[in-house]
C-alpha cells in the first residue's frame, strides 16, 4: 500500500488536519482534498471513493471524517486496517471529536501519524506502541530540563549562603575596628569559601583563588565525576550536603523507576499559555454547553445504593455586541428532572416559553473567553432508584481454584448512550508481577504502583454492548477486587436538553452558535 495522505475533515469540507507522507506538491494535495466533499457518500461505515489517479478511503467520526488518500494500486484491506488504527489514535489524543478538540491536538496527532505511517507505508504497531513512542520521545526532553534546572536552582543556593556568609564576616570584623587585620586575612578568607563552591563535577568550581569571578554558566555541569575535590576544600554546610545527597538520591530513583518503564510525571510548573486546556480559544461567536455529572454508587451483587445526575447549561459569548440575546431551548420532558434557573434569568418566560432570558431585557450577559466555564443559566438534578437507567453495570466473580484466584468481569451497557473511552479499574492485592489476563474484550494496563488493574474500550455501541475480561491472580479474599471505580463519557444526556434558537433582542438575523453536549462521570462505582 501508498498512502498519500491523512486528513481529518469536517462533513462541511473543511479540512482541519492534514499530513501528506509522499512528495508531493502542495497546489495538488490542497486539489484533492478539495474533490473530496463532492466525491463523498452517506450510509455506510467504511467506504471508499475512486478517480482516475486516487483512492480516497474515509470513515465518519461524528461530524468529521477520517480520510486515507491511497494510490490505486494500494491493497484495500491494508487501507482499511490502516484507517481502524488510525481511528482508534483519534479518541485518544483529541480532547472532542469535532474541530476546536482536533485543533488543540494536531501536533499530538500528527505525530501519532508519523508513527502509523513511514513515507507512504503502514507501520506494523499497536495502539498501546503509538502512545509509548511519543510519552518516551518527550518524556526524556523533560527529564534532561529538570535535572538541568535542578543544578541551576542549587547553585542559586550555593551563592546566596556564600555571599550572606562573606557579608557577616566583614560585619564582625568591623565591629572590632581591625580594619588592617580584616583585609590582610580577607583575601584568603574568601578565597577558602568560594573554594567550598566547587561543587560542579568538574571540580573548577565558580572562582578562583585569585578573585571574585563567579560564573553561572551551565556548561560547566556533568552529570559524572572528572576528578577528586581538591583536599584543602573545606565541606560544604550540613544544609547543603543534605540537600545535594537528596537530589541525586531523586534523580537516581527517577532514573531507576524509568528504565522499569514506569511513568514518571514531573511535578513541574507549566509556563504562561502553556496549558494544554486553555490553549485555544472559541471560534464561535456563541457556544451553549450541556453537561451532565454523573454519580452512581452500585452494589456488587446486584442493586443501586446512590443514582444521581446534575446537570449545568452555561453560555459562552465573544463579543460585546451579541450579549442581547435570549435562548429558546427544548427538553426531552422527563418529569423526573427537576430544573432550576439563575437567579438574574426571568424564570416567567422559561416556565411558559422555554425562553432562557435576563429579568431586565436591556442587560446583555456576560462576554469574554477568559472564563472557560461560561456563565451559568440552568441546572437540574435527576435521581432515581431505577436501575435500568443505569448506562454501564459491572458484574465481579472471584473464585479460588488451588493455589490461583480466577476473576471474571463482565459489563453491560444500555441501549440509551453510546460509550466513549471507558475504563474500568479493578483494584487487586500486591502483586510482584502483572496479573494474567487470559481473556480480554478491549485492552488491559497494569499500575503497578497502585496495583490497580485497567480495562479499556474505547467505544461502547450497537456492536459491542456487553464484554468480558478474565485473569488469574495469586489466592486472595474476594472484597479485595471492590470497590470498582469507572469512568467514561457520552454525547448525549439524559435530559435531552437542546438549544432551539438564540433569539437577539435588537432585531436582525439570528446569531450563530455552537451547541455542546456531554455526560461524564464525577463517581461510579461498584462497592
Amino acid at each position: 500500500m501508498v498512502v498519500l495522505a491523512a486528513s481529518v475533515v469536517s462533513k462541511s469540507g473543511k479540512v482541519i488536519l492534514s499530513r501528506q507522507f509522499v512528495e508531493m506538491s502542495r497546489i495538488r494535495i490542497e486539489g484533492l482534498l478539495a474533490a473530496f466533499p463532492k466525491l463523498v457518500g452517506t450510509g455506510k461505515q467504511h467506504t471508499y471513493v475512486e478517480t482516475e489517479n486516487v483512492r480516497y478511503v474515509y470513515q465518519p467520526i461524528e461530524a468529521l471524517y477520517l480520510l486515507l488518500v491511497t494510490t490505486k494500486q494500494s491493497n484495500i484491506l491494508e487501507d482499511l486496517e490502516t484507517l481502524r488504527l488510525l481511528s482508534k489514535l483519534v479518541p485518544e489524543y483529541a480532547y472532542s471529536l469535532d474541530e476546536d478538540g482536533i485543533g488543540k491536538t494536531a501536533f499530538e496527532l500528527i505525530f501519532a501519524f508519523d508513527e502509523v505511517i513511514c513515507l507512504g507505508h503502514k507501520e506494523n504497531v499497536t495502539v498501546a506502541q503509538v502512545k509509548q513512542y511519543c510519552e518516551m520521545e518527550s518524556h526524556e526532553e523533560k527529564l534532561h530540563k529538570l535535572v538541568l534546572q535542578s543544578k541551576i536552582n542549587e547553585t542559586k543556593d550555593v551563592m546566596k549562603r556564600k555571599a550572606s556568609e562573606i557579608e557577616k564576616s566583614k560585619i564582625d570584623k568591623g565591629r572590632g575596628g581591625d580594619k588592617g587585620g580584616f583585609m590582610s586575612m580577607g583575601s584568603g578568607r574568601i578565597e577558602s569559601s568560594f573554594s567550598d563552591m566547587s561543587i560542579s563535577s568538574s571540580g573548577s568550581g565558580f572562582g578562583s583563588g585569585s578573585g571574585f569571578g563567579l560564573t553561572t554558566d551551565v556548561d560547566s555541569f556533568s552529570t559524572k565525576p572528572k576528578g577528586r575535590q581538591p583536599s584543602s576544600a573545606t565541606a560544604p554546610p550540613k544544609g547543603l550536603g543534605m540537600q545535594l545527597g537528596k537530589s541525586q538520591k531523586t534523580n537516581q530513583f527517577l532514573a531507576s523507576l524509568q528504565a522499569e518503564g514506569e511513568l514518571i510525571v514531573e511535578d513541574v510548573q507549566p509556563k504562561a499559555g502553556q496549558s494544554r486546556v486553555a490553549a485555544a480559544t472559541p471560534t464561535d461567536p456563541i457556544t451553549l454547553t450541556a453537561e451532565e455529572k454523573l454519580n452512581v454508587t452500585l452494589k456488587r451483587d446486584g442493586g443501586i445504593s446512590n443514582f444521581d445526575v446534575q446537570g449545568t447549561l452555561s453560555l459562552q459569548i465573544l463579543n460585546q455586541e451579541d450579549g442581547l440575546i435570549q435562548v429558546q431551548i427544548e427538553t426531552g420532558g422527563n418529569p423526573g428532572i427537576l430544573f432550576k434557573t439563575h437567579p438574574n434569568m426571568n424564570k416567567e418566560l422559561f416556565s411558559n416559553e422555554n425562553i432562557l432570558g435576563l429579568k431586565d431585557p436591556n442587560r446583555p450577559f456576560p462576554t469574554g473567553a477568559g472564563d472557560a466555564a461560561g456563565v451559568g443559566l440552568l441546572k437540574w438534578r435527576m435521581q432515581s432508584a431505577d436501575e435500568s437507567l443505569v448506562p454501564l453495570s459491572i458484574n465481579c466473580w472471584p473464585s479460588v481454584s488451588g493455589n490461583e484466584t480466577y476473576v471474571s468481569i463482565e459489563y453491560e451497557a444500555s441501549s440509551m448512550f453510546d460509550l466513549r473511552n471507558v475504563v474500568i479499574s479493578v483494584p487487586l492485592p500486591a502483586l510482584r508481577e502483572a496479573p494474567s489476563v487470559r481473556q480480554i474484550d478491549g485492552e488491559w494496563r497494569y499500575d503497578s504502583r497502585n496495583s490497580i488493574l485497567e480495562w479499556s474500550i474505547l467505544l461502547i455501541d450497537n456492536s459491542n454492548r456487553s464484554g468480558s475480561m478474565e485473569f488469574v491472580v495469586p489466592p486472595a479474599d474476594s472484597s479485595v477486587f471492590f470497590p470498582i471505580s469507572v469512568r467514561f463519557s457520552a454525547t448525549n444526556t439524559y435530559s435531552d436538553l437542546k438549544v432551539v434558537n438564540v433569539i437577539p433582542l435588537r432585531g436582525g438575523a439570528p446569531p450563530k452558535f455552537a451547541q455542546k453536549t456531554s455526560l461524564i462521570t464525577e463517581n461510579y462505582q461498584v462497592v
